[in-house]
Order: C-alpha cells, then structure tokens, then sequence
C-alpha cells in the first residue's frame, strides 16, 4: 500500500485545511497510509474535530514549519528539522512513497533539492501545472493538459527543454492513462525554425526521440484548443501563460454576472445558459486535481497550491498515491537514459 508523507504546517489555510483534508482522503476507498508532519500537539488537536480512519493516519512529529513568507534558503538552514525538510526525508528513507505539500514553493523545492538526487539528464527541475481545455484525452476522457515548467526554472536551454518534455510525457501518460500524449513547444509560430535558440534546438532534438509523440511547436491560441496534451516552455513564460489562462475563466464569469445584474433579458438568457456556465466552473475548478509535480528528483514530490482547502488537499493526496502506483520515476529515468543515445545519432 501507498505511504503519502503530508507536510501538514506550511499553507496558507494552516493545518486546519491540511488536516482536514488528510482525514477526508482517510475515509475513501483504497486509500494510502497519510504521514502527518507538523507539530504533535496542534496536530492532534486537529484530528479530534475531523471524522478520519486512524488506521490511515499517523503523525510524525516537526516542531517547526516554514512560512509562506520565509526566505527558502534562510529557513531550512535555520530550522533542519521544519516539516518539509523532515517529509523529505521520510520519502528518502523509504518511509514514505511520495511528498505532498502546500507549503512555500522555493521551501519545497529546495528541500527535495538538498535531499533527493537528480534523474540523469536533468539540470534543473519542472513545476508542472494544469489547465482546462476543449479536447479532452485518456481513458478517463480528462479535461487537462499539462504545462511545464510553471514558474521553476525561469531560463533553460535546449537539453532542459528535452528533459522537461520527456517527464512531462510520461507523467500525463500515467496520470491522464493516456498512453501516447501529443507533446509540444510553446513557440511564436509552428514552423520547426522560429522561437529562441533554445527552442530551435529543442525541436530538432525532439524530432529524434523515438518514444515521444513530438508533434513540434505550438502557439498560445493553440494551447486552450488542447492541441498539445503536454505543452514545454521556460518558467517564466509558462507562469504568464496560466495567470492569464486564470485571468480569462474568472473574467469571463464575473461579465457573466454583471451582465445579468444589468437586464432581466440577460438575466433570463443566463439562465439558459446556467448548465454550460456550471461546466465552465467545473472545468477550470483547479482544486478538483489538487496537485502537481515537481519532475526532476529522484523521488516524487507533489506540490499543492499555498490556499488549499480540505478538498483540494484530499484531492492532492489522491494524486500522489496514484502516481506512486504508476512507476513514474522508473519510466522517466528509463526515458531520460535514452537520450544519451539520442545526442549520438
């Protein structure tokens, strides 16, 4: 069975969220073994007011967490033994699968940095993130594409474009159960020779690998469309792109409202169109994935957005043990191998 380790103490909500969640994933079926760190006595606290399965949950006691505030680097150097320091831990000694945290992305980062080791390839690691589209792909007729790196690493050449898009394959192939997703470069046209130096030479090297459904660049229009099920571009840029992919879901509901707000014929017209509006908030519900990976490490890292809440957090843990069930880190090591054999040909 499944072990999740739950850095309990640094969201944004607190551990009433954490726990909460926890003791929600707890109660479904097939459920893993969830390792809650953080401070014993809040901890406890917590549980005595949420419904859980206490043959599910354990606490692994932390006396300290880093806040969302804190300078990564300056925390983890002043308090080794914070919650996320010691669930990585807890995952590199095999007393755990897979991390989940909602806590301080820098803080997560680079404890799984200063703990885990790197897959071979791998320069720098990917936060991946999803969004909503209008194709949908797998068995589960999933309605999210993957984008990465989502704000990690700022600036990349062509070997960490290669590696960002090989792991990004095999996550959303176990994840989506889609067995071959379309792969593809975030680009300023779709043509093989445009884009930066990096993405040029990322295309001509993707062409080359054998087990990866590259279907070349993209463009931003193409990225709600689902065109790519697996869309690779520097951090920087992939940040943007899902603010903004954000921004347009919220704006569009929130004119939706004004609008009825100013005519009871836009009202009754709003009305009709409730069912699709509800779908619409469904799709671009980000708490119903509840987490995304950080790709890169040796071992699995699940990183929840800082303001989950209960669900969101469940619903993360729910991704972390299936994707521990799936061989994921097996699979991108094997993967990312193969490219030694493709920079010879």
């Amino acid at each position: 069975m499944v072990t999740v380790a739950l850095d309990a103490m640094g969201s944004d909500l607190g551990p009433e969220a954490t726990v909460g969640g926890a003791a929600k994933a707890s109660r479904r079926e097939g459920a893993p073994h969830i390792l809650l760190v953080g401070d014993e006595a809040i901890l406890r606290r917590q549980l005595t007011v949420h419904d859980h399965d206490r043959e599910r949950l354990r606490i692994v006691h932390a006396p300290c967490f880093v806040t969302q505030e804190d300078k990564p680097k300056d925390a983890l150097d002043r308090m080794p033994e914070c919650s996320v320091l010691r669930t990585t831990e807890l995952v590199k000694r095999g007393e755990a699968d897979v991390l989940v945290s909602a806590g301080n992305t820098g803080a997560v980062t680079l404890a799984a940095a200063r703990t885990f080791g790197r897959l071979p390839n791998v320069n720098r690691c990917a936060l991946g993130a999803v969004y909503p589209t209008e194709r949908r792909r797998g068995e589960k007729d999933d309605p999210f594409s993957l984008i990465l790196d989502a704000g990690l690493t700022l600036e990349v050449d062509a070997e960490d474009l290669v590696a960002f898009a090989v792991m990004g394959s095999a996550y959303a192939a176990r994840i989506s159960r889609n067995p071959e997703p379309r792969v593809a470069l975030l680009s300023n046209g779709s043509e093989p020779g445009k884009g930066t130096r990096a993405v040029v030479e990322a295309n001509a090297r993707l062409s080359r690998v054998r087990h990866l459904n590259f279907i070349g660049n993209i463009e931003g229009m193409d990225i709600p469309k689902g065109t790519a099920d697996v869309v690779v571009t520097a951090g920087f840029t992939g940040n943007i792109v899902l603010k903004m992919l954000e921004g347009v879901a919220e704006t569009v509901i929130r004119l939706g409202r004004y609008a009825g707000d100013q005519s009871l014929r836009y009202k009754a017209g709003l009305g009709l169109l409730a069912p699709a509006v509800r779908k619409l908030r469904r799709a671009t519900d980000w708490e119903q994935y509840g987490g995304v990976p950080i790709l890169g490490f040796d071992h699995l890292c699940i990183k929840a957005h800082g303001r989950s809440t209960e669900r969101a957090i469940a619903n993360a843990i729910r991704v972390a043990s299936r994707t521990a069930q799936t061989g994921l880190v097996q699979a991108m090591d094997e993967h990312l191998r193969a490219l030694d054999d493709v920079e010879i040909s």
